[in-house]
């Protein structure tokens, strides 16, 4: 089932980026694309704080990140338009590659600092320009349950476009796809969106504290999550 409906969606995002070349088709679909693929799979999600984000509004959302849940969890669940900041690794993967350039997202070679300050420059400019949004994990990969520190490539951004940075927590997506598998299994997860965080006034200079308090946000709302059982 999750084949097909795979197939089904992906030929869909497919049509849609010849039709459209802003990825927003795209995106649309994608979003139902990972809607049905968690509702088969019987993950059920509780999510909190979405009055703090507008639909419409533009901003870099900076998550924990677990698993490869995480990314379909995001996009059946965050109601903006956003791209994704990814590894350069995966464009250059057959049919994948070819979806996320379609898509408007963002590649960063990470094995070459320059590259990589260069792709951080032209994805501030595409958030400013364009009024949507960016999403980025800044532990850099996977964490194994324990909360890494966060590379500044969030904060830069942010700051860089002008807009609000919004932390995001994501607790049980490790267990939904755990580490090593492709296969979801059903099971409850816990999305957490926090308070934008403002950028206004502020320069590059000041991207390591809006980073340590963007991580302690995070942080922040994990533990709460803890505390409370779910």
């Amino acid at each position: 089932m999750v084949l097909l409906l795979t197939v089904f969606w992906g030929t869909l995002d497919l049509i849609a980026s010849f039709l459209d070349g802003s990825g927003n088709w795209q995106h649309s679909i994608a979003q139902r694309w990972s809607r049905a693929l968690l509702f088969i799979g019987g993950v059920r999600v509780t999510r909190r704080g979405m009055e703090n984000i507008e639909v419409n509004g533009s901003y870099v959302f900076a998550s924990n990140h677990l698993s490869f849940a995480d990314t379909p969890l995001m996009l059946a669940h965050i109601p903006c338009q956003f791209r994704f900041f990814a590894k350069h690794g995966l464009f250059n993967v057959p049919f994948i590659g070819f979806h996320l350039r379609r898509g408007g997202h963002i590649p960063v070679p990470r094995e070459n600092t320059r590259a990589a300050v260069r792709a951080i420059h032209d994805a501030g400019k595409i958030v400013k320009e364009k009024k949507i949004s960016l999403l980025l994990f800044p532990e850099g990969g996977r964490s194994h349950g324990v909360l890494r520190e966060f590379k500044e490539g969030a904060a830069l951004i942010a700051i860089s476009a002008g807009v609000p940075i919004v932390p995001v927590a994501i607790k049980g997506t490790r267990e939904i796809i755990p580490m090593g598998s492709i296969r979801m299994v059903p099971g409850k997860v816990q999305l957490r969106i926090g308070k934008p965080i403002t950028t206004a006034d502020l320069t590059t200079r000041d991207r390591g504290s809006l980073n340590d308090q963007l991580r302690a946000a995070v942080e922040a709302m994990l533990a709460e999550i803890e505390r409370e059982g779910l």
